[in-house]
Formats: C-alpha cells, structure tokens, sequence
C-alpha cells in the first residue's frame, strides 16, 4: 500500500498514547487500528480524531510511499 502510518506510530509514542488507551477512549475502533497497522485506508473521521487528541495535522500522521513496482507494471503496460 502506498499509505505509511510510521509518523503515526512514532508521535504516539513521543505524546504517551497508547493503543490501550485509544480503544478505552473510543478515540478510533480497533479495526481501524488493524488498518492502519497494515498500511490499509482509514476514515479521515478517524485521522481527525487522532489529529484532535495528538494536536497534530494530517500530514503529522500519514504519508504517502510510491509504490515502484506498481510504476514499473504502468510503464510495462504502456509498452
């Protein structure tokens, strides 16, 4: 997937919450965590919650990895 949530995972760790805590609060549901552990979408719902309780903005918390093994199947194609 061409989604990392590593940003995600690292300033969570730097502000102290934990996923223990996110699922107590209700902040996102475990299967949206499952999600983003397997760099899957998520709702922007769910990212404006975690911006809200990290006081962080979206590009904070995601980034977007080119996949160049989908490029090279593109250039292949057009060939």
């Amino acid at each position: 997937m061409p989604i990392s949530y590593d940003k995600t995972w690292a300033l969570m760790k730097a502000k102290g919450l934990t996923t223990t805590r996110i699922r107590k609060e209700k902040i996102i549901g475990e299967s949206t965590l499952q999600s983003m552990r397997k760099g899957k979408s998520v709702t922007l719902e769910s990212l404006e919650n975690l911006c809200e309780v990290l006081e962080c903005q979206f590009g904070d918390l995601v980034e977007y990895v080119r996949d160049n093994g989908a490029d090279s199947k593109q250039e292949e194609a057009q060939s």
